[in-house]
């Protein structure tokens, strides 16, 4: 969950992993997965920021990560 403020300044807080998409409209337009759109009073660059460290405090990206390692992929080298 990230915490983000409305445009009306009350707090609000957000499922991270619902957000579909995060637009510049040129106030900040966050659609959920479920199209629910919310209007937040932080800059797009705050909002991701927030998203991506969400997902690596709860394992997501890293999660991922060692998934990808773990299939045998193997690295080349040129």
């Amino acid at each position: 969950m990230i915490q983000l403020t409305r445009l009306n300044g009350k707090p609000i807080t957000l499922n991270a992993i619902l957000i579909e998409t995060v637009e510049e409209t040129p106030d900040t337009m966050i659609t959920l997965v479920t199209g629910k759109k919310i209007m937040v009073l932080e800059p797009v660059h705050d909002v991701t920021e927030k998203v991506q460290h969400y997902f690596q405090t709860i394992g997501l990206i890293g999660g991922t990560l060692k998934s990808l390692n773990s299939e045998g992929s193997k690295v080349v080298k040129e």
